[in-house]
């Protein structure tokens, strides 16, 4: 993109100055940093009306599925990563590449049945970003040089409003915050709601990532309080 410069430490930006707004349409979803998936873990995450069980294998392959066993309904995002399998914290079947059950200890002797499987979803990693897709897409996410995942946050209002507010339209925009030239990836959410995935410039020093910090808290508030009057 060359899109990176210093940051500024102009402490009176307040509101986002527009790069260039929606600038890579894309059929993936954002919906997580990788950062905070690590090695052996699963989170839930959301994609449309599914909700998801993402998660990181021991060799470091990320995974994203329905969150939900099929044997008994519980979410596998409140389970546990043995190796190359992901097991539900209810009864421990454990599920492998592919959503695939590979093993019910209560009968270790026997071979799980093929329809016995999780959904699972396409997934990716791009520039420290998770993303998932129903179905799979043509092309892989896109990559955003320079720029390095930040954070995540959840707003309590629409993405089309926390996208002007960012000063532009879409899911990927690039702006300025903080004083500092940014990629803001937004997630629609349940409920009215949107997800925020921040990247902010690579080498940032601590001030200035403060600096981007601060400014995303007021970002946030600001555009909660506005959703707020219009409720």
């Amino acid at each position: 993109m060359g899109m990176m410069g210093a940051a500024c430490s102009d402490p009176c930006a307040s509101a986002p100055t527009p790069d260039t707004g929606d600038t890579v349409p894309t059929d993936w979803t954002p919906a997580a940093l990788s950062d905070d998936i690590p090695v052996a873990s699963a989170a839930p995450g959301q994609l449309g009306p599914h909700d998801l069980a993402i998660w990181r294998s021991a060799s470091g392959r990320i995974a994203a599925w329905a969150d939900r066993c099929p044997h008994r309904g519980m979410r596998l995002s409140h389970g546990f990563v043995r190796g190359e399998r992901l097991s539900c914290i209810y009864h421990g079947w454990g599920y492998g590449e592919g959503g695939q059950c590979v093993r019910i200890p209560a009968h270790p002797e026997l071979t799980p049945p093929e329809a016995i499987r999780v959904p699972v979803f396409s997934v990716a990693e791009a520039s420290g970003v998770i993303w998932v897709a129903e179905e799979a897409p043509d092309g892989p996410p896109p990559e955003f040089p320079g720029v390095v995942a930040f954070r995540s946050l959840q707003v309590s209002a629409a993405p089309e409003a926390l996208a002007a507010a960012l000063g532009g339209t879409g899911t990927v925009i690039e702006t300025v915050l903080g004083g500092a030239q940014v990629v803001a990836l937004i997630q629609p959410l349940r409920g009215g709601a949107a997800g925020l995935h921040l990247l902010a410039p690579e080498g940032s020093d601590p001030a200035a990532l403060d600096a981007l910090s601060a400014e995303v808290e007021a970002l946030r508030r600001r555009v909660e309080a506005a959703e707020e009057m219009t409720a």
